[in-house]
Order: structure tokens, then sequence, then C-alpha cells
């Protein structure tokens, strides 16, 4: 009975510390990017304070979802140290209980968080990413620059009409719609033969529905449309393969995406790294809690906690610097994405086992 009272009294100070610091990451980094998104809209009157504030709301999830290990780690130091501070290890200790004992509370706490940073919390910011991007088109149009690189998103399709370059500066819902476009269409002998200005474009079975156009041409004067429909033989799986990144693809469509840009001719590492990573969460955050208590467990008394403090961090960097290079080598196709994304988790593990296992065994 005292076994599973303490039990469930470290995982709910342990669970408390996480999320305390995964809240407080959120508002700053919300109003971080609010004053970021403020800035921009600075000359545009129509837009309101609530919208921005929305926007930003909806953004930083995904950066969150990066960040995530780092709350774990700096959240399992902060419940240690204070556990340790308030002298509630020394008694512990005193009752017969190991380190291994109120250290796997904790462990469990973190990989259920990560089983549902991965089932539930990954769609949701997914699906927040993809409104975000909508709204700010919304309230920038075009001007705001994409979030990919400078050149934006291209695509060369041929039909029977010929060959058409398709340049974008935004991609929204994975590549469904475009906007800020510009297409250069050329005959089927390679001859130029009109260039086409388009606010926005949106695929459909067999055509592409461009609106609010101005089409050149060499030999008459500039056209406006409200519509025009080009012809295409993608499909929206193809194009969805094409524009959308890992990061922005569910957990529960990854394994549809990876199977479609198979049988599509796409390369896969990204798409099968990402499902790896996801599935190898709850195993990082475990591995996150054991190097916080090979650094935390340490008496105040005896001194030193700000080298306990400083080398849990680095330790942590260190692991994310890991994770950098295996995920950089994947995505190269220089290593296999099941090792890329596993890598880390085992060298955290491992480092994090030893250290306790050599502090509290010798």
């Amino acid at each position: 009975m005292i076994a599973s009272t303490l039990n469930r009294y470290f995982a709910a100070r342990f669970v408390t510390a996480a999320l305390a610091v995964f809240a407080g990451l959120f508002v700053l980094l919300v109003f971080v990017d609010y004053i970021d998104l403020l800035r921009r809209a600075g000359g545009r009157p129509s837009i309101s304070a609530l919208l921005i504030v929305q926007t930003s709301v909806y953004r930083v999830p995904q950066l969150l979802e990066r960040l995530m290990p780092f709350c774990i780690l700096i959240g399992a130091m902060t419940c240690y140290l204070a556990l340790s501070r308030r002298l509630e290890l020394v008694v512990a200790r005193a009752a017969g209980i190991s380190a291994w004992q109120f250290i796997a509370p904790a462990l469990w706490s973190a990989l259920a968080l990560g089983v549902f940073a991965t089932v539930v919390f990954n769609p949701m910011s997914a699906n927040m990413q993809e409104r975000a991007k909508q709204m700010e088109a919304e309230m920038f149009g075009d001007s705001s620059g994409s979030l990919q690189d400078a050149s934006g998103f291209w695509i060369n399709q041929v039909t029977s009409e010929g060959q058409a370059i398709i340049n974008a500066s935004r991609s929204q819902q994975q590549g469904a719609l475009l906007t800020g476009l510009s297409v250069f269409r050329f005959e089927p002998d390679f001859s130029f033969k009109e260039r086409i200005e388009a606010r926005e474009a949106t695929l459909e079975p067999g055509f592409w529905r461009f609106k609010n156009l101005r089409r050149y041409t060499l030999d008459g004067p500039p056209v406006d449309q409200e519509v025009f429909l080009l012809p295409t033989t993608l499909t929206l799986a193809q194009v969805r393969n094409s524009f959308s990144t890992p990061e922005t693809v569910s957990f529960w469509q990854l394994p549809g995406y990876i199977r479609s840009s198979e049988s599509s001719g796409f390369a896969t590492a990204g798409y099968r790294l990402q499902f790896h990573k996801l599935l190898a969460r709850p195993f990082l955050l475990a591995a996150m809690v054991m190097l916080a208590a090979s650094v935390s467990l340490r008496f105040f008394r005896f001194g030193g906690v700000q080298k306990m403090v400083l080398s849990g961090v680095g330790a942590g960097f260190l692991l994310y610097i890991l994770s950098k290079v295996t995920e950089d080598l994947s995505k190269a196709e220089l290593m296999h994405p099941l090792a890329a994304a596993w890598l880390p988790v085992c060298v955290g593990s491992l480092a994090g086992f030893l250290a306790l296992l050599h502090l509290e065994d010798g």
C-alpha cells in the first residue's frame, strides 16, 4: 500500500512538473509568434488582434512537438530536484525504496505521455498547422511568403496539350490548393505558348481550376479571366505526396502516404523516418527521464546542483544533435529510417541507465 501510494505521488509530481514546463513554453512561444505576426500586420488595419492570436495558437503546437523531449527532461529534473530539496527522496530511501523504484512511476508516465503525443497531439498539431496556413494566407495574401524556400513550389506536367511548368508561392491543404501562381505553358513541340499569372488554383479530377488570372502571349495584349481550366494527369495523392512535408502529415495518415509515395515513384525516406520517430517518441521521453534522474538524485547538501543541471541540459543537447545528424543521414538515404529514429533512443536510454547504475549501485 505504501509503495502504491508513493508511486502515485511521484507520478503526479512528475506529470505536474512536465505539464507546467510544457504550458510555460507554449505561452512563451505564442507570445513571441504573436509579436512577429503583429509586426508583419502593422500596415494592415483590417486584421484584428484576435485573429493574430488565433493564428499564433495554431502555429505553435507543431514546434512544441519538436521541443517535447526537452520539456520532459526539464520537467523531470525540476521534479527530482524539488523532491531532493525537500528531503522526500531521503525519506523514501530510508523506507527501503531504491532509486529504481521511485524512477519507475516517471518512466511509465513518460511512456503514457509519449503515446498520447503520438496518437492524439500529433494529428491535432498537423491539422492546426494546416489551419494556420489558411488563416495566414487570408491575412497576408501572397505577400507573406512561403513557409518553404524562397523559390516556392514547382510542378512540371506534360499532357497531350503540351508542357506546363507551375510555380506557386504557397501551398495549402498539402498541395491541393496553391496560391500566388505563375504558369509557363509550351506547345507539344516545346515552343512557348503563354504565361499565366493567377491568384489561386485548386486541383480537381482531371484539371487545375485557376481563379482570378491574367494570360500573357507573345502576339497579343494580356487577357483577364475569372476562371481557367488546365488539364492535368496528376492525381490528388501525387500532388500531396509532392507538396506535403512529413511533419504536416498526421501519424494515422503516414502509412497511407508511404504506400502511395512508393506506388507513385516518390522518395519515402522522409515519411518513413517521421513514422518511426513517432513510434519511438514514448521511449525517447522515457530516455529523457533516465537522463534527468542520473543528474538530479544527488542530495542538496552535497552541493554541485548547478553542475548537475548544466550536465543534464548538455546531455539533452548532445542527444538532440545526434538525432538531427541521424535524421539528415536518413533523408539523404545514407542511413535506414529505422536506425535513424531509434539510435538516439538507444543511446539516451543506455547513457541514463549506466549513469544511474554507477551512482546507485556502484
